[in-house]
């Protein structure tokens, strides 16, 4: 029988900031935050250090914390031969880079919580992930394990000199380039198709189960499919006017009775089987459970093959990346699905993830009562009191709705069934949606991590500018440059970005992964506004990204700065994970300077990035999507030069493309193109207002209609 919580005991995580630290201030256990006095405790008690390494969102965390944490027969146990130390993986990326890194060289597999054993050094030489407070499903109980390593740390010290040697060799062992790797279009191309190849036909998404959105690996088909038919976005423009968005079934879903699609190989339809297959699987995400039907926003990823089943907490990253993927998709087929996902995603964002100080705040937790996912779902009798039974029965039918429940014994809200509906059923259903919205705001919300990433709300930012432009909503814009206001303006510390921020404190120094993601909130910002203010910003923070962490040996970056010192090794992943590596961010980004600058010197740090990492990483390319996506960006991108009395209106329609690989450069920005560049002279001839179309080395003649501007894009594209 676990022992009650004593909210009267505090240990020294009542002094943190993080909302998951703090989760565990009540605890038995003597918790340590990570730090100087953390390891010269270590040593001068000669005791191993227990490293728990989570974050608020996470399901098992929680587990394994009431089970373990939270007795205290077990903080005995731990307080007596540890010293325990405590990490939120958000707040402290760095540090879960390093030690998962040791997890994985140990021939396990990661995720969290993150449970490793250090020697008082701060060497890691064991660990696991959730340990079971008894014994079962053939993991030992976790008193036994912490007996066990710490008998073998006290009398046979051989073993653990031997695991730490290795691991620290192999953690130190940075990887080196072999080479010049080629890597051009037709490579692209068919790591696309090997990827597209893995998704699944009649669900989405990747084969099997559990399914996570992989947006990543969507842009890239993405991109494949512009490659392939640079045109299509025109021709499904067109076809959306005429048909004024009303073709097919109002809720967007696929014509194949269970939206049955072929994946992306050489089947004769080319650019469509890519497109297809992106569409498909944001088709049946934004139909599944993984979609919050009610509030808006996704989770974290689907338990099942069919994303019925959500693991239910919500991470801003996720939500970031699926806002720009929506609004690509809605432009190109006219969808309203993907723009009402869109634009209900951001209403979720701005009523529950907004801060008091116009930021972000990171996650919702899964949890509530202590039950995942009990805050999401429903039995047939809530409906029926919430509704009524007329209305009840018939939203029902349109969610997947039954007394027995769709998911042990509970109702996961989907419409995965296909069905058709009018215009006037989906007024009928919204209006039910918010009923049943107000209901659910009466029960015990999860928990909310209210800590503002500096790395996440530059993608958050980035997506509301880039979606916000594509869908007509300048309210999103305006919500992006408040966001981006609080941190430029609190986050930063004589021109340096922390990570982290709540409570009015600061978590310093910032990560390379803040800086890249600010960078390109910076120049999404500038580009959409032409207000130069934010290309000061971004050129600011690349030159620190520069001077403190960059990497000689690949021309990328370091996740850390050369002045973090509480760290046993440098991390310098270039591999992407939920969200972008930085590298493959700051690659896109050095590209865009070059642009808006008109120094070359920022697309030849672009080139040795690329080239350098890639070479490291040809043996494991598809990690590095991310990187493969910029480097379509670097082929392939179309520079927009827009000139005269009337750019504002050229401009306006220049961002209207694809923001994937369309770089808008305003008439006032134009002299600053550099002498060699081929618009140059086309510009000094021209006085009325026109648009240039650059894609390499070569310009297209005057655009003098805006509505002409993507056909020049297609035409420079199609005949590079």
């Amino acid at each position: 029988m676990m022992s009650p919580v004593d909210t009267a005991h505090t240990n020294r995580l009542a002094q943190a900031t993080s909302p998951y630290l703090l989760q565990h201030k009540h605890n038995p256990v003597d918790w340590w935050q990570w730090g100087p006095d953390a390891l010269a405790e270590a040593k001068r008690s000669n005791r191993p250090i227990l490293l728990s390494v989570g974050y608020a969102a996470c399901h098992w965390c929680h587990v394994m914390a009431h089970e373990s944490f939270e007795d205290e027969a077990t903080a005995r146990v731990m307080n007596e031969l540890y010293v325990s130390i405590k990490v939120d993986r958000e707040e402290r990326p760095d540090i879960d880079q390093i030690y998962m890194n040791a997890l994985h060289l140990l021939g396990e597999q990661g995720g969290w919580p993150l449970t490793m054993f250090l020697t008082p050094a701060g060497e890691p030489f064991w660990g696991g992930t959730y340990f079971p407070k008894e014994s079962r499903f053939g993991r030992p109980a976790f008193t036994d394990v912490l007996r066990e390593v710490s008998r073998i740390f006290r009398e046979e010290p051989g073993k653990i000199e031997q695991n730490r040697a290795a691991l620290l060799a192999r953690l130190a062992d940075r990887a080196h380039p072999a080479g010049k790797v080629v890597i051009g279009i037709k490579e692209l191309d068919a790591a696309a198709r090997q990827i597209g190849n893995m998704f699944d036909p009649v669900n989405g998404g990747f084969r099997g189960a559990p399914k996570f959105p992989q947006p990543m690996m969507l842009e890239m088909l993405w991109r494949t499919g512009l490659r392939a038919d640079p045109a299509v976005i025109l021709r499904r423009e067109g076809e959306a006017r005429a048909s004024k968005e009303t073709a097919g079934p109002v809720n967007g879903s696929s014509s194949f009775e269970g939206g049955l699609r072929p994946p992306p190989q050489d089947d004769g339809r080319g650019a469509a089987a890519f497109f297809d297959t992106v569409e498909h699987t944001l088709e049946r995400m934004c139909e599944g459970g993984i979609y919050d039907h009610l509030g808006g926003g996704f989770s974290r990823y689907a338990v099942d093959e069919r994303w019925l089943v959500p693991h239910f907490e919500k991470m801003l990253y996720d939500n970031a990346q699926l806002l720009e993927l929506l609004a690509l998709a809605y432009a190109r087929s006219g969808k309203l699905l993907f723009k009402r996902r869109a634009q209900e995603t951001v209403g979720w964002l701005k009523r529950e993830m907004l801060t008091h100080e116009g930021a972000f705040a990171a996650s919702l937790d899964a949890d509530s009562e202590g039950e995942e996912g009990k805050f999401y779902v429903w039995s047939k009798a809530e409906i029926d009191a919430a509704l009524g039974k007329e209305d009840a029965d018939f939203f029902a039918g349109h969610y997947d709705i039954t007394e027995a429940g769709n998911f042990e014994g509970h109702n996961i809200l989907n419409r995965l069934a296909r069905r058709e509906r009018s215009e006037a059923d989906e007024m009928r259903l919204a209006g039910m949606r918010e009923k049943l919205l107000a209901a659910r705001g009466k029960r015990v919300r999860p928990g909310l991590d209210d800590k503002v990433l500096a790395d996440w709300n530059g993608l958050m930012i980035a997506a509301l500018v880039n979606a916000g432009v594509m869908l007509d909503e300048p309210a999103w814009i305006a919500l992006a440059a408040q966001a981006f206001d609080f941190i430029a303006r609190a986050m930063t510390r004589d021109g340096a970005l922390g990570h982290s921020w709540r409570g009015n404190q600061l978590l310093v120094p910032g990560l390379a992964s803040d800086y890249a993601a600010m960078i390109r909130a910076a120049l999404a910002l500038y580009e959409a506004s032409g207000t130069h203010g934010y290309l000061d910003w971004a050129l600011s923070w690349q030159q620190f990204l520069d001077r403190h962490y960059a990497n000689a040996e690949n021309g990328g970056y370091y996740l850390t700065s050369e002045q973090a010192t509480d760290l046993l090794v440098r991390p310098h992943s270039t591999a992407d994970d939920a969200t972008p590596n930085a590298n493959s961010l700051a690659a896109k980004n050095l590209l865009r300077l070059a642009v808006f600058t008109g120094n070359d010197e920022w697309r030849a740090k672009a080139d040795r990035l690329i080239e350098g990492v890639l070479s490291a990483a040809a043996d494991n390319l598809f990690t590095h999507v991310g990187l493969l996506n910029a480097l379509d960006l670097r082929l392939r991108a179309a520079e927009i030069v827009v000139t005269g009395s009337d750019a504002g209106r050229f401009a306006a329609a220049a961002l209207k493309l694809p923001y994937l690989d369309r770089i808008v450069l305003r008439a006032a920005d134009a002299a600053a193109l550099p002498p060699t560049h081929p618009a140059q002279t086309k510009l000094a001839a021209t006085t009325e207002t026109a648009a240039f179309v650059c894609v390499g080395q070569r310009c297209s003649l005057p655009v003098n209609r805006a509505n002409e501007i993507a056909a020049a894009v297609a035409g420079m594209r199609g005949a590079s």
